[in-house]
Protein backbone atom coordinates (compact mmCIF):
# COMPACT_ATOMS: atom_id res chain seq x y z
CA UNK A 1 0.00 0.00 0.00
CA UNK A 2 1.09 3.75 -0.30
CA UNK A 3 -0.73 6.53 0.21
CA UNK A 4 -0.42 10.59 -0.32
CA UNK A 5 -1.72 12.51 2.35
CA UNK A 6 -2.47 16.40 1.97
CA UNK A 7 -0.30 16.79 -0.29
CA UNK A 8 -0.01 19.97 -1.81
CA UNK A 9 2.60 20.79 -4.86
CA UNK A 10 3.51 24.48 -6.35
CA UNK A 11 5.35 25.78 -9.10
CA UNK A 12 5.61 29.26 -8.47
CA UNK A 13 2.37 30.64 -8.58
CA UNK A 14 1.07 27.70 -10.48
CA UNK A 15 -0.34 25.29 -7.76
CA UNK A 16 -0.13 21.31 -9.30
CA UNK A 17 -1.80 19.65 -7.22
CA UNK A 18 -3.81 20.63 -3.68
CA UNK A 19 -4.95 18.74 -0.58
CA UNK A 20 -4.58 15.89 -2.53
CA UNK A 21 -5.48 12.17 -0.25
CA UNK A 22 -5.58 9.08 -2.28
CA UNK A 23 -4.54 5.54 -1.40
CA UNK A 24 -3.21 2.73 -3.69
CA UNK A 25 -3.62 -0.72 -2.58
CA UNK A 26 -2.08 -3.95 -2.94
CA UNK A 27 -3.49 -6.02 -6.37
CA UNK A 28 -4.52 -3.25 -8.08
CA UNK A 29 -3.34 -1.43 -10.91
CA UNK A 30 -4.23 2.12 -11.56
CA UNK A 31 -4.29 4.00 -14.29
CA UNK A 32 -2.76 7.69 -13.90
CA UNK A 33 -4.56 10.19 -16.55
CA UNK A 34 -4.82 13.44 -17.21
CA UNK A 35 -4.14 16.01 -19.42
CA UNK A 36 -0.86 16.88 -20.91
CA UNK A 37 0.75 19.00 -18.22
CA UNK A 38 -1.59 18.01 -15.22
CA UNK A 39 1.11 16.64 -13.40
CA UNK A 40 1.04 12.62 -13.89
CA UNK A 41 4.67 12.56 -14.30
CA UNK A 42 5.19 14.79 -11.48
CA UNK A 43 2.83 12.72 -9.40
CA UNK A 44 4.72 10.13 -9.82
CA UNK A 45 8.04 11.05 -8.79
CA UNK A 46 6.60 12.63 -5.76
CA UNK A 47 5.31 9.09 -4.70
CA UNK A 48 8.80 7.82 -5.52
CA UNK A 49 10.54 10.54 -3.58
CA UNK A 50 12.64 12.24 -6.21
CA UNK A 51 10.22 15.27 -5.70
CA UNK A 52 9.27 16.79 -2.23
CA UNK A 53 5.93 18.10 -1.66
CA UNK A 54 5.19 21.10 -0.55
CA UNK A 55 2.90 19.93 2.15
CA UNK A 56 1.92 16.62 2.88
CA UNK A 57 3.31 13.24 2.59
CA UNK A 58 3.66 9.61 1.25
CA UNK A 59 2.95 6.53 3.57
CA UNK A 60 3.92 3.56 2.14
CA UNK A 61 3.17 -0.17 4.17
CA UNK A 62 6.37 -0.94 6.51
CA UNK A 63 9.12 -2.95 4.74
CA UNK A 64 7.72 -2.47 1.42
CA UNK A 65 10.05 -2.21 -1.87
CA UNK A 66 9.20 0.45 -4.56
CA UNK A 67 10.67 -0.25 -8.04
CA UNK A 68 10.45 2.86 -10.61
CA UNK A 69 10.69 2.84 -14.28
CA UNK A 70 13.82 5.09 -14.54
CA UNK A 71 14.27 7.73 -17.79
CA UNK A 72 17.76 8.27 -18.05
CA UNK A 73 18.44 5.94 -20.72
CA UNK A 74 22.68 6.74 -20.11
CA UNK A 75 22.72 6.33 -16.13
CA UNK A 76 23.95 2.28 -16.66
CA UNK A 77 26.09 2.58 -19.77
CA UNK A 78 29.31 1.18 -17.87
CA UNK A 79 27.65 -1.33 -16.59
CA UNK A 80 26.27 -4.86 -17.83
CA UNK A 81 23.07 -5.80 -18.81
CA UNK A 82 22.19 -8.70 -16.28
CA UNK A 83 23.70 -6.39 -13.46
CA UNK A 84 21.32 -3.47 -14.35
CA UNK A 85 18.78 -5.61 -14.39
CA UNK A 86 19.36 -7.10 -10.98
CA UNK A 87 19.37 -3.58 -9.50
CA UNK A 88 16.25 -3.23 -9.54
CA UNK A 89 16.39 -4.88 -5.77
CA UNK A 90 18.71 -2.92 -4.81
CA UNK A 91 19.25 -5.07 -1.51
CA UNK A 92 19.94 -8.07 -3.62
CA UNK A 93 22.61 -6.52 -6.09
CA UNK A 94 24.68 -4.96 -2.70
CA UNK A 95 24.61 -8.29 -1.65
CA UNK A 96 25.72 -9.90 -5.08
CA UNK A 97 27.99 -7.65 -5.26
CA UNK A 98 29.76 -7.86 -1.30
CA UNK A 99 29.41 -11.65 -1.53
CA UNK A 100 31.50 -11.69 -5.51
CA UNK A 101 34.56 -9.00 -3.55
CA UNK A 102 35.08 -11.21 -1.00
CA UNK A 103 35.09 -14.51 -2.70
CA UNK A 104 37.50 -12.96 -5.33
CA UNK A 105 40.30 -12.33 -2.05
CA UNK A 106 43.41 -14.31 -2.67
CA UNK A 107 42.81 -14.84 1.10
CA UNK A 108 40.13 -14.74 3.17
CA UNK A 109 40.10 -14.01 7.15
CA UNK A 110 38.19 -15.61 9.47
CA UNK A 111 35.84 -12.60 9.57
CA UNK A 112 35.26 -12.69 5.81
CA UNK A 113 34.11 -16.45 6.20
CA UNK A 114 31.75 -15.91 8.69
CA UNK A 115 30.14 -12.67 6.33
CA UNK A 116 29.98 -15.00 2.96
CA UNK A 117 27.75 -16.83 5.56
CA UNK A 118 25.53 -14.40 6.14
CA UNK A 119 25.88 -12.90 2.91
CA UNK A 120 24.49 -16.71 1.39
CA UNK A 121 21.84 -17.07 3.32
CA UNK A 122 20.80 -13.54 2.86
CA UNK A 123 21.62 -14.40 -1.14
CA UNK A 124 19.12 -17.36 -1.04
CA UNK A 125 16.11 -15.84 0.88
CA UNK A 126 16.12 -13.21 -1.73
CA UNK A 127 16.20 -15.74 -4.73
CA UNK A 128 19.32 -14.84 -5.31
CA UNK A 129 20.20 -18.16 -7.33
CA UNK A 130 17.28 -17.15 -9.46
CA UNK A 131 18.44 -14.07 -10.35
CA UNK A 132 19.60 -14.61 -13.79
CA UNK A 133 17.00 -16.87 -15.00
CA UNK A 134 14.32 -14.18 -13.98
CA UNK A 135 16.31 -11.86 -15.87
CA UNK A 136 16.60 -13.75 -18.70
CA UNK A 137 13.01 -14.20 -19.08
CA UNK A 138 12.18 -10.55 -18.08
CA UNK A 139 14.57 -9.77 -21.49
CA UNK A 140 13.56 -12.66 -23.71
CA UNK A 141 9.61 -11.53 -23.06
CA UNK A 142 10.57 -7.48 -24.01
CA UNK A 143 12.22 -9.09 -27.41
CA UNK A 144 15.99 -9.40 -26.65
CA UNK A 145 17.57 -12.55 -25.98
CA UNK A 146 19.65 -13.78 -23.45
CA UNK A 147 23.22 -12.46 -25.02
CA UNK A 148 22.22 -9.22 -24.17
CA UNK A 149 22.73 -10.16 -20.37
CA UNK A 150 25.94 -10.29 -20.56
CA UNK A 151 26.50 -6.88 -23.10
CA UNK A 152 27.42 -3.54 -21.62
CA UNK A 153 24.72 -0.94 -21.76
CA UNK A 154 26.57 1.59 -23.92
CA UNK A 155 26.64 -1.42 -26.65
CA UNK A 156 23.10 -0.96 -26.60
CA UNK A 157 20.31 0.87 -29.01
CA UNK A 158 18.21 3.22 -27.19
CA UNK A 159 15.06 1.52 -27.82
CA UNK A 160 17.45 -1.55 -26.03
CA UNK A 161 18.23 0.91 -22.94
CA UNK A 162 14.28 1.14 -22.40
CA UNK A 163 13.72 -2.48 -22.14
CA UNK A 164 16.10 -3.24 -19.89
CA UNK A 165 15.37 -0.14 -17.80
CA UNK A 166 11.92 -1.71 -17.78
CA UNK A 167 12.96 -5.50 -17.09
CA UNK A 168 15.06 -3.41 -13.81
CA UNK A 169 11.51 -1.95 -12.82
CA UNK A 170 9.90 -5.92 -13.20
CA UNK A 171 12.44 -7.45 -11.51
CA UNK A 172 12.48 -9.02 -8.23
CA UNK A 173 8.59 -9.32 -7.39
CA UNK A 174 8.43 -5.58 -6.20
CA UNK A 175 5.44 -4.30 -4.05
CA UNK A 176 4.68 -1.06 -5.93
CA UNK A 177 5.47 -0.58 -9.07
CA UNK A 178 5.68 2.61 -10.75
CA UNK A 179 5.58 2.64 -14.65
CA UNK A 180 5.57 6.03 -16.96
CA UNK A 181 4.83 5.37 -20.62
CA UNK A 182 6.09 1.91 -20.26
CA UNK A 183 5.13 1.02 -23.57
CA UNK A 184 6.83 3.71 -25.78
CA UNK A 185 9.17 2.09 -28.16
CA UNK A 186 7.76 -1.73 -27.67
CA UNK A 187 7.09 -3.79 -30.03
CA UNK A 188 3.07 -5.25 -30.26
CA UNK A 189 4.07 -8.72 -29.03
CA UNK A 190 6.36 -6.52 -25.89
CA UNK A 191 3.15 -4.77 -25.39
CA UNK A 192 0.89 -7.61 -25.31
CA UNK A 193 3.56 -9.54 -23.05
CA UNK A 194 4.06 -6.30 -20.32
CA UNK A 195 0.07 -6.73 -20.28
CA UNK A 196 -0.01 -10.22 -19.74
CA UNK A 197 2.72 -9.43 -17.19
CA UNK A 198 0.68 -6.71 -14.98
CA UNK A 199 -2.77 -8.97 -15.02
CA UNK A 200 -0.74 -11.51 -13.33
CA UNK A 201 1.41 -9.21 -10.85
CA UNK A 202 -0.23 -9.40 -7.82
CA UNK A 203 1.21 -6.25 -5.29
CA UNK A 204 0.33 -2.59 -6.72
CA UNK A 205 0.93 -1.06 -10.07
CA UNK A 206 0.70 2.54 -10.56
CA UNK A 207 1.19 3.23 -14.20
CA UNK A 208 0.65 6.31 -16.33
CA UNK A 209 0.05 5.69 -20.47
CA UNK A 210 -1.35 7.03 -23.28
CA UNK A 211 -2.05 3.71 -24.83
CA UNK A 212 -5.60 2.92 -24.39
CA UNK A 213 -5.93 -0.41 -24.96
CA UNK A 214 -3.16 -1.30 -22.41
CA UNK A 215 -4.79 0.78 -19.86
CA UNK A 216 -8.47 -1.07 -20.67
CA UNK A 217 -6.13 -4.26 -20.33
CA UNK A 218 -3.90 -4.19 -17.40
CA UNK A 219 -6.18 -1.36 -14.82
CA UNK A 220 -8.54 -2.51 -12.29
CA UNK A 221 -8.59 1.75 -10.98
CA UNK A 222 -8.29 5.21 -12.84
CA UNK A 223 -6.77 7.94 -11.16
CA UNK A 224 -7.84 11.27 -12.99
CA UNK A 225 -5.46 14.38 -12.02
CA UNK A 226 -8.06 17.02 -13.02
CA UNK A 227 -8.48 20.74 -11.57
CA UNK A 228 -5.33 20.21 -9.02
CA UNK A 229 -7.50 17.07 -7.72
CA UNK A 230 -6.78 13.52 -8.18
CA UNK A 231 -10.22 11.29 -8.37
CA UNK A 232 -10.60 7.33 -8.49
CA UNK A 233 -12.69 5.58 -10.46
CA UNK A 234 -13.24 1.49 -10.16
CA UNK A 235 -12.62 0.13 -13.63
CA UNK A 236 -10.69 0.59 -16.69
CA UNK A 237 -10.01 3.86 -18.88
CA UNK A 238 -13.28 2.63 -21.02
CA UNK A 239 -15.28 2.75 -17.70
CA UNK A 240 -14.13 5.87 -16.60
CA UNK A 241 -15.00 7.50 -19.90
CA UNK A 242 -18.57 6.79 -19.38
CA UNK A 243 -18.40 7.57 -15.60
CA UNK A 244 -17.17 10.84 -16.06
CA UNK A 245 -19.36 11.03 -19.40
CA UNK A 246 -22.54 10.17 -17.29
CA UNK A 247 -21.48 12.69 -14.48
CA UNK A 248 -21.40 15.50 -16.06
CA UNK A 249 -24.63 14.26 -17.79
CA UNK A 250 -25.97 14.25 -14.20
CA UNK A 251 -25.13 18.04 -13.68
CA UNK A 252 -26.51 19.20 -16.45
CA UNK A 253 -29.44 17.65 -16.33
CA UNK A 254 -29.66 18.97 -11.79
CA UNK A 255 -28.99 22.48 -12.71
CA UNK A 256 -31.35 22.44 -15.82
CA UNK A 257 -33.86 21.59 -13.04
CA UNK A 258 -33.10 24.02 -10.45
CA UNK A 259 -32.48 27.20 -13.22
CA UNK A 260 -36.21 25.88 -14.10
CA UNK A 261 -37.25 26.17 -10.31
CA UNK A 262 -35.35 29.04 -9.89
CA UNK A 263 -36.86 30.78 -12.78
CA UNK A 264 -40.43 29.74 -11.32
CA UNK A 265 -39.65 31.38 -7.98
CA UNK A 266 -38.33 34.37 -9.23
CA UNK A 267 -41.92 34.86 -11.63
CA UNK A 268 -43.78 34.38 -8.68
CA UNK A 269 -42.00 36.58 -6.34
CA UNK A 270 -41.93 39.76 -9.39
CA UNK A 271 -45.92 38.99 -10.11
CA UNK A 272 -47.01 38.79 -5.86
CA UNK A 273 -43.91 40.75 -4.35
CA UNK A 274 -46.32 43.95 -3.49
CA UNK A 275 -49.51 41.93 -3.28
CA UNK A 276 -50.78 42.37 0.33
CA UNK A 277 -52.71 38.95 0.32
CA UNK A 278 -49.70 37.39 -1.04
CA UNK A 279 -46.73 38.91 0.04
CA UNK A 280 -46.41 35.84 2.92
CA UNK A 281 -46.22 33.57 0.34
CA UNK A 282 -43.50 35.62 -1.98
CA UNK A 283 -41.31 36.10 1.20
CA UNK A 284 -41.65 31.80 1.64
CA UNK A 285 -40.68 31.67 -1.76
CA UNK A 286 -37.76 34.07 -1.20
CA UNK A 287 -36.17 32.20 1.77
CA UNK A 288 -36.83 28.83 -0.93
CA UNK A 289 -34.71 30.63 -3.33
CA UNK A 290 -31.95 31.59 -1.11
CA UNK A 291 -30.92 27.96 -0.90
CA UNK A 292 -31.36 26.38 -4.59
CA UNK A 293 -27.33 26.52 -5.66
CA UNK A 294 -26.19 25.83 -9.24
CA UNK A 295 -23.43 22.68 -8.94
CA UNK A 296 -20.41 24.07 -10.18
CA UNK A 297 -18.93 22.88 -13.53
CA UNK A 298 -15.66 23.78 -14.05
CA UNK A 299 -14.05 23.52 -17.21
CA UNK A 300 -11.85 20.40 -17.79
CA UNK A 301 -8.12 21.18 -18.28
CA UNK A 302 -8.25 18.03 -21.45
CA UNK A 303 -8.28 20.37 -24.69
CA UNK A 304 -9.23 17.83 -27.97
CA UNK A 305 -7.61 19.37 -31.46
CA UNK A 306 -9.75 19.14 -34.20
CA UNK A 307 -8.25 16.55 -36.89
CA UNK A 308 -9.75 16.43 -39.96
CA UNK A 309 -8.27 15.10 -43.19
CA UNK A 310 -10.20 16.14 -46.58
CA UNK A 311 -8.95 15.21 -49.76
CA UNK A 312 -9.00 18.00 -52.59
CA UNK A 313 -9.56 15.27 -55.25
CA UNK A 314 -10.99 12.02 -54.84
CA UNK A 315 -8.85 9.05 -56.04
CA UNK A 316 -9.05 7.42 -59.16
CA UNK A 317 -9.44 3.65 -59.30
CA UNK A 318 -5.47 3.34 -59.73
CA UNK A 319 -4.19 4.02 -56.21
CA UNK A 320 -0.24 2.22 -55.45
CA UNK A 321 1.25 -1.33 -57.06
CA UNK A 322 4.55 -1.87 -55.03
CA UNK A 323 6.50 -5.11 -56.97
CA UNK A 324 9.28 -6.88 -55.77
CA UNK A 325 10.90 -3.85 -53.22
CA UNK A 326 13.63 -5.28 -51.25
CA UNK A 327 16.75 -3.42 -49.08
CA UNK A 328 19.56 -3.82 -46.90
CA UNK A 329 20.79 -1.18 -44.50
CA UNK A 330 24.35 -1.69 -43.15
CA UNK A 331 24.38 -5.42 -44.31
CA UNK A 332 21.36 -6.62 -43.12
CA UNK A 333 17.81 -6.96 -45.45
CA UNK A 334 14.85 -5.21 -43.90
CA UNK A 335 12.85 -5.71 -46.89
CA UNK A 336 12.95 -8.58 -48.82
CA UNK A 337 10.99 -9.21 -52.09
CA UNK A 338 7.62 -7.12 -50.82
CA UNK A 339 4.84 -6.90 -53.28
CA UNK A 340 1.05 -5.79 -52.75
CA UNK A 341 -1.38 -3.79 -54.41
CA UNK A 342 -3.56 -0.68 -52.38
CA UNK A 343 -6.70 -0.81 -53.36
CA UNK A 344 -9.77 2.08 -52.92
CA UNK A 345 -10.72 2.24 -49.39
CA UNK A 346 -7.89 0.50 -47.83
CA UNK A 347 -6.28 1.60 -44.89
CA UNK A 348 -3.18 -0.59 -44.10
CA UNK A 349 -1.68 -0.85 -40.74
CA UNK A 350 1.82 -2.20 -40.88
CA UNK A 351 3.27 -4.85 -38.31
CA UNK A 352 6.12 -6.68 -37.71
CA UNK A 353 8.80 -6.23 -35.06
CA UNK A 354 11.40 -4.91 -37.35
CA UNK A 355 10.86 -0.74 -37.47
CA UNK A 356 13.29 0.12 -39.70
CA UNK A 357 11.57 -2.07 -42.58
CA UNK A 358 8.72 -0.04 -42.52
CA UNK A 359 10.56 3.41 -41.83
CA UNK A 360 12.47 1.67 -45.36
CA UNK A 361 9.47 1.41 -47.55
CA UNK A 362 7.73 4.48 -46.40
CA UNK A 363 10.92 6.22 -47.21
CA UNK A 364 10.76 4.27 -50.52
CA UNK A 365 7.18 5.19 -51.72
CA UNK A 366 7.96 8.62 -50.43
CA UNK A 367 11.05 8.86 -52.49
CA UNK A 368 13.17 9.82 -49.86
CA UNK A 369 15.07 6.54 -50.48
CA UNK A 370 15.77 4.19 -53.13
CA UNK A 371 15.05 0.17 -53.23
CA UNK A 372 17.95 -2.11 -54.25
CA UNK A 373 15.84 -3.68 -56.68
CA UNK A 374 11.78 -3.70 -57.33
CA UNK A 375 9.65 -0.85 -58.13
CA UNK A 376 6.41 0.93 -57.60
CA UNK A 377 3.72 2.56 -59.51
CA UNK A 378 1.42 6.14 -57.71
CA UNK A 379 -2.12 6.14 -59.87
CA UNK A 380 -2.20 9.68 -61.26
CA UNK A 381 -4.72 10.94 -59.21
CA UNK A 382 -2.96 10.14 -56.02
CA UNK A 383 -1.49 12.70 -54.20
CA UNK A 384 0.39 12.25 -51.04
CA UNK A 385 1.32 13.65 -47.48
CA UNK A 386 4.11 12.21 -45.16
CA UNK A 387 4.20 11.52 -41.42
CA UNK A 388 7.78 10.53 -40.83
CA UNK A 389 8.74 8.86 -37.65
CA UNK A 390 11.54 11.81 -37.30
CA UNK A 391 10.86 15.00 -37.91
CA UNK A 392 13.64 16.63 -36.63
CA UNK A 393 14.68 17.89 -39.81
CA UNK A 394 11.29 20.12 -39.81
CA UNK A 395 12.35 21.95 -36.29
CA UNK A 396 15.70 21.85 -35.61
CA UNK A 397 17.43 24.78 -35.82
CA UNK A 398 14.20 26.56 -37.44
CA UNK A 399 13.91 30.32 -36.28
CA UNK A 400 10.56 30.60 -37.65
CA UNK A 401 7.45 31.67 -35.38
CA UNK A 402 4.64 28.92 -35.76
CA UNK A 403 2.52 31.04 -37.77
CA UNK A 404 5.49 31.22 -40.44
CA UNK A 405 6.20 27.48 -40.35
CA UNK A 406 2.84 26.46 -41.15
CA UNK A 407 2.70 29.40 -44.39
CA UNK A 408 4.78 27.74 -45.66
CA UNK A 409 2.49 24.54 -46.38
CA UNK A 410 -0.47 26.65 -46.24
CA UNK A 411 -1.93 27.67 -50.22
CA UNK A 412 -3.74 30.80 -48.26
CA UNK A 413 -0.99 32.87 -47.12
CA UNK A 414 -3.20 34.97 -44.95
CA UNK A 415 -2.16 34.95 -41.43
CA UNK A 416 -5.78 34.97 -40.06
CA UNK A 417 -6.20 31.62 -41.78
CA UNK A 418 -2.83 30.33 -40.10
CA UNK A 419 -3.69 31.55 -37.14
CA UNK A 420 -7.31 30.17 -37.12
CA UNK A 421 -6.17 27.13 -38.46
CA UNK A 422 -3.46 26.84 -35.63
CA UNK A 423 -6.00 27.71 -33.06
CA UNK A 424 -7.65 24.42 -33.80
CA UNK A 425 -4.62 22.61 -33.09
CA UNK A 426 -4.74 24.32 -29.89
CA UNK A 427 -1.48 26.94 -30.62
CA UNK A 428 -3.98 30.33 -29.52
CA UNK A 429 -3.19 33.99 -29.00
CA UNK A 430 0.82 33.96 -28.07
CA UNK A 431 1.28 29.84 -28.71
CA UNK A 432 1.28 30.81 -32.16
CA UNK A 433 3.89 33.26 -32.03
CA UNK A 434 6.73 30.39 -30.48
CA UNK A 435 9.32 29.77 -32.58
CA UNK A 436 9.23 26.02 -33.85
CA UNK A 437 12.82 25.19 -32.88
CA UNK A 438 11.34 25.15 -29.38
CA UNK A 439 8.28 23.33 -29.20
CA UNK A 440 7.89 19.55 -27.42
CA UNK A 441 7.43 16.31 -29.23
CA UNK A 442 3.84 16.34 -28.72
CA UNK A 443 3.36 20.24 -30.02
CA UNK A 444 5.63 19.09 -32.88
CA UNK A 445 3.45 15.96 -33.89
CA UNK A 446 0.52 18.86 -33.77
CA UNK A 447 2.33 21.09 -36.08
CA UNK A 448 2.75 18.12 -38.58
CA UNK A 449 -0.54 17.31 -38.25
CA UNK A 450 -1.55 20.50 -39.05
CA UNK A 451 0.80 20.22 -42.51
CA UNK A 452 -1.00 16.92 -43.36
CA UNK A 453 -4.30 18.55 -43.20
CA UNK A 454 -3.49 21.23 -45.24
CA UNK A 455 -2.20 19.20 -47.90
CA UNK A 456 -5.44 18.40 -49.42
CA UNK A 457 -4.15 15.32 -49.76
CA UNK A 458 -5.66 11.65 -50.98
CA UNK A 459 -3.13 9.66 -49.97
CA UNK A 460 -1.41 9.28 -46.09
CA UNK A 461 1.78 7.54 -45.01
CA UNK A 462 1.98 7.88 -41.65
CA UNK A 463 5.18 6.37 -39.22
CA UNK A 464 4.38 6.49 -35.58
CA UNK A 465 1.88 9.69 -35.63
CA UNK A 466 0.64 8.56 -31.90
CA UNK A 467 4.49 9.39 -30.23
CA UNK A 468 4.19 11.86 -27.77
CA UNK A 469 0.34 12.33 -27.95
CA UNK A 470 -1.23 12.60 -25.30
CA UNK A 471 -4.92 10.99 -24.88
CA UNK A 472 -7.23 13.57 -26.17
CA UNK A 473 -5.30 14.71 -28.70
CA UNK A 474 -4.86 10.52 -30.14
CA UNK A 475 -8.35 10.25 -30.08
CA UNK A 476 -9.09 12.97 -32.29
CA UNK A 477 -6.57 11.71 -34.73
CA UNK A 478 -8.02 8.46 -34.43
CA UNK A 479 -11.92 9.89 -35.07
CA UNK A 480 -9.92 12.13 -37.82
CA UNK A 481 -8.81 8.84 -39.82
CA UNK A 482 -11.99 6.84 -39.45
CA UNK A 483 -13.47 9.71 -41.01
CA UNK A 484 -10.84 10.51 -43.69
CA UNK A 485 -12.10 9.00 -47.16
CA UNK A 486 -8.75 8.00 -49.02
CA UNK A 487 -6.25 6.05 -48.43
CA UNK A 488 -3.92 5.67 -45.68
CA UNK A 489 -0.84 3.97 -44.73
CA UNK A 490 0.51 3.65 -41.36
CA UNK A 491 2.45 2.19 -38.92
CA UNK A 492 1.56 2.86 -34.59
CA UNK A 493 2.12 0.67 -31.21
CA UNK A 494 -1.57 1.78 -30.18
CA UNK A 495 -3.54 -1.22 -30.04
CA UNK A 496 -7.21 0.28 -30.16
CA UNK A 497 -5.84 3.03 -32.99
CA UNK A 498 -4.89 0.43 -35.52
CA UNK A 499 -8.24 -1.67 -34.93
CA UNK A 500 -10.06 0.85 -34.91
CA UNK A 501 -8.70 2.81 -38.23
CA UNK A 502 -7.19 -0.39 -40.13
CA UNK A 503 -9.05 -2.33 -42.87
CA UNK A 504 -6.14 -4.44 -43.96
CA UNK A 505 -3.17 -5.72 -41.98
CA UNK A 506 0.39 -6.27 -43.73
CA UNK A 507 3.04 -7.82 -41.41
CA UNK A 508 6.69 -7.36 -42.72
CA UNK A 509 8.92 -10.66 -41.86
CA UNK A 510 12.40 -11.57 -43.11
CA UNK A 511 10.95 -13.72 -45.67
CA UNK A 512 8.28 -11.29 -47.74
CA UNK A 513 5.12 -10.20 -46.02
CA UNK A 514 2.00 -11.37 -44.53
CA UNK A 515 -1.33 -9.65 -46.36
CA UNK A 516 -4.39 -10.24 -45.33
CA UNK A 517 -8.13 -7.76 -45.69
CA UNK A 518 -9.06 -8.05 -41.50
CA UNK A 519 -9.31 -5.87 -38.33
CA UNK A 520 -6.02 -5.96 -36.44
CA UNK A 521 -7.40 -7.55 -33.23
CA UNK A 522 -8.60 -10.29 -35.64
CA UNK A 523 -5.58 -10.67 -37.22
CA UNK A 524 -3.50 -10.63 -33.76
CA UNK A 525 -5.71 -13.58 -32.02
CA UNK A 526 -6.38 -15.82 -35.44
CA UNK A 527 -4.60 -19.35 -35.11
CA UNK A 528 -3.98 -19.15 -38.29
CA UNK A 529 -2.31 -16.41 -38.65
CA UNK A 530 -0.11 -17.44 -35.31
CA UNK A 531 1.11 -20.65 -37.67
CA UNK A 532 1.76 -18.73 -40.55
CA UNK A 533 3.71 -15.90 -38.64
CA UNK A 534 6.24 -19.20 -37.25
CA UNK A 535 6.65 -20.07 -40.79
CA UNK A 536 7.67 -16.98 -41.72
CA UNK A 537 10.05 -15.61 -39.38
CA UNK A 538 12.10 -19.19 -39.34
Amino acid sequence: MIAANDVTLRFGKRVLFENVNIKFTEGNCYGLIGANGAGKSTFLKVLSGEIEADKGDIVMSPGSRMAVLKQDHFQFDEYKVLDVIVMGHEQLYKIMKERDELYAKEEMTDDDGMRIAELEAEFAELNGWEAESEAGKLLNGLGLADEYLEKKMSELEGGEKIRVLLAQALFGNPDILLLDEPTNHLDLNSIQWLENFLIDFDNTVIVVSHDRHFLNRVCTHIADIDFGKITLFVGNYDFWHESSQLILKQIKNENKKKEEKIKELKDFIQRFASNAAKSRQATSRKKVLDTIKLDEMRASSRKFPYVAFKADREPGNEILIVDGLTKTIDGRKVLNNVSFTVQRDDKIAFVGPDGAAKTALFRILMGEDTADSGEFKWGQTITKSYFPKDNGDYFDGCDLSLVDWLRQYSKDQEETFVRSFLGRMLFSGEESLKSAKVLSGGERVRCMLSKLMLSGANFLILDEPTNHLDLESITSLNEGLIDFKGNVLFVSQDHQFMDSIANRIIEITPNGIIDKMMKFDEYMYSEEIAALREKMYK
